[in-house]
């Protein structure tokens, strides 16, 4: 009876405690809804909020690329005006004129005629062809072998139609070009053997027929021709002496110049200046350098085709460098130039700056009447020349037409070693120009 009674008790607390846990388990299960109840709409809130904020940030993204597209289209458009403004600045500055084609039409309207003694030279060939093509001269002439010249013009397909070819062994001018050398160069001695240079004519006709270059120059000196051009083979060093022996020089002094294009109109004339000299005399004297600067003025109102004004440069501007040597000479060789040529407008000594920007001028030659005009400059040694020509060529991007020979009694022109067909030909309508401008 006892047990039955602890096994009823227990019973009765089992089921007591029945009710409590399966309460508890409810309650848990309601819990666990509600907890996800709630974090679903709390996720549901988040998401909506989410989306709102993307759409506010599309919205926003849409608003700034529109704002973009505004703001580069208003640059695009003044960009667009400043660049024609620009251009159109740029276009107004650097309008000048085309030396090259200038050349080549002052040339064709001279009609002078022009001999070529390098006449088996390829190069010299072609452009023989294309000058009397071109018509840029009256007349052409080849030196050499009639048969070399015609076979090697074959071989090229180059047509000699207009040309004419002279031979100077067989030439009918030979024997007068022989006396007039002979009479020209005797008394002289050949300081090699000490004997007399050109003994008789025979000698003379001898020395033009092995050197085409004098034969050439002789064309030119007789009148038989009213330019000359070589170097696509010869050396400047023959050409020049071929010159100063035959042709001779309107001074004392046979010298050089480059025609640089700067490109320019507010440079110069039309953006051309002479540069001079570049290419011959290595150290002149007062009167060398005053002869040079005479030269250089004719270079320029013959190619440029207007009245030069003539700057003669140095490290000095009207006496700041002192008293010494290199200034003394450009100070004598200016006075010299006035007084060789009186209605050259010419200054000097003058720094770089001092001849070319007019606000310089103004400081340091206050009064000198070629400010702001100046056309041609003058470098006091050939040093200064060819280091100051080669620097505005490549740093200003400048065309340096030349070395053009100046000072001679009529045209002749070097061609360097390395030239085109087209080199020959502008540097030949260069020459031609020189001669028709001479009268």
């Amino acid at each position: 009876m006892a047990t039955s009674k602890k096994t009823t008790a227990k019973k009765t607390a089992a089921n007591k405690t029945a009710p409590k846990a399966s309460a508890k388990k409810t309650t848990a299960k309601a819990t666990a809804k509600s907890t996800k109840a709630t974090a679903k709409k709390a996720a549901a809130k988040n998401s909506t909020k989410t989306k709102a904020a993307a759409k506010r940030t599309v919205a926003n993204a849409g608003a700034k690329k529109t704002a973009a597209k505004k703001t580069t289209a208003t640059t695009a458009t003044k960009s667009k005006q400043t660049s024609k403004k620009s251009a159109a600045a740029t276009t107004a500055k650097k309008s000048g004129i085309d030396f090259t084609a200038e050349m080549l039409k002052k040339a064709q309207a001279y009609q002078k005629t022009l001999v070529l003694p390098e006449g088996d030279e390829e190069r010299t060939i072609k452009a023989a062809a294309k000058i009397v093509s071109k018509k840029i001269a009256k007349k052409v002439t080849l030196l050499g072998e009639r048969a070399k010249i015609e076979a090697l013009a074959k071989s090229l397909g180059v047509s000699l139609a207009g040309v004419d070819i002279i031979d100077p062994a067989t030439s009918e001018w030979l024997d007068e070009f022989g006396r007039i050398y002979f009479e020209m160069r005797q008394g002289k001695i050949d300081k090699k053997t000490t004997l007399p240079e050109i003994p008789d004519v025979a000698a003379g006709k001898a020395y033009l027929v092995k050197d085409y270059l004098s034969f050439g120059a002789m064309m030119v000196h007789t009148g038989k021709a009213d330019a000359m051009v070589s170097g696509a083979r010869a050396a400047t060093a023959d050409l020049l002496r071929a010159g100063l022996k035959i042709i001779g020089t309107e001074s004392s002094t046979a010298s050089s110049c480059f025609v640089m294009d700067m490109h320019d109109s507010s440079w110069g004339h039309k953006g051309l200046m002479i540069f001079s000299d570049c290419a011959v005399v290595p150290e002149p004297d007062a009167e060398q350098l005053s002869d040079i600067a005479v030269a250089a003025g004719k270079s320029c109102k013959a190619l440029l085709g207007c009245e030069p004004v003539v700057a003669m440069l140095s490290f000095s501007t009207k006496g700041s460098g002192g008293k010494l040597p290199p200034v003394l000479l450009v100070q004598e060789a200016v006075q010299k130039a006035h007084e060789k040529a009186p209605a050259l407008l010419l200054d000097g000594e003058l720094q770089s700056d001092a001849a070319l920007v007019p606000s310089v001028t103004d400081t340091k030659a206050p009064g000198s009447p070629i400010r702001g005009k100046v056309n041609t400059i003058v470098f006091p040694n050939l040093s200064a020349g060819n280091i100051g020509y080669k620097l505005v060529q490549r740093l200003a991007h400048a065309d340096a037409y030349g070395p053009v020979l100046q000072g001679f009694k009529k045209p002749i022109s070097d061609l360097s070693r390395g030239c085109s067909v087209d080199d020959i030909v502008v540097t030949s309508a260069i020459t031609l120009v020189q001669a028709g401008s001479a009268q």
